[in-house]
């Protein structure tokens, strides 16, 4: 038993990625039968970040999603997961158009 579990709190961690290259990690003390919904809470995402968008966050616990009301445990790693940008199959396509296009083209 850790020391924040001998005080009748959980250590967890809130990861969210605002933008690409930038992950943002907070460090929370939680009580037990605290929700994932109550960790996005205390860890004020929607102070800092106009984007954040409460209302229908995508939320897992080490990379699983999991309801809002999902109680934590100590350890979790709370992500919130942002929609992607680009169909990762349409990036890999042109990927490959760009590699076919330059291994096609003439030397000089």
């Amino acid at each position: 038993m850790d020391r924040a579990e001998s005080l009748g709190t959980l250590s967890i961690t809130v990861a969210w990625s605002p933008r690409d290259g930038v992950v943002e990690e907070v460090a929370l003390e939680v009580s037990p039968g605290t929700t994932l919904s109550d960790c996005l809470d205390a860890a004020g995402l929607a102070d800092r970040y106009p984007q954040w968008d409460p209302g229908s966050p995508a939320v897992g616990i080490w990379g699983r999603l999991r309801p809002l009301d999902t109680a934590v445990q100590s350890g979790d790693r709370v992500e919130v997961y942002r929609a992607l940008q680009v169909d990762p199959m349409e990036a890999r396509r042109a990927r490959q158009r760009k590699q076919k296009a330059t291994a096609c083209s003439p030397r000089r």
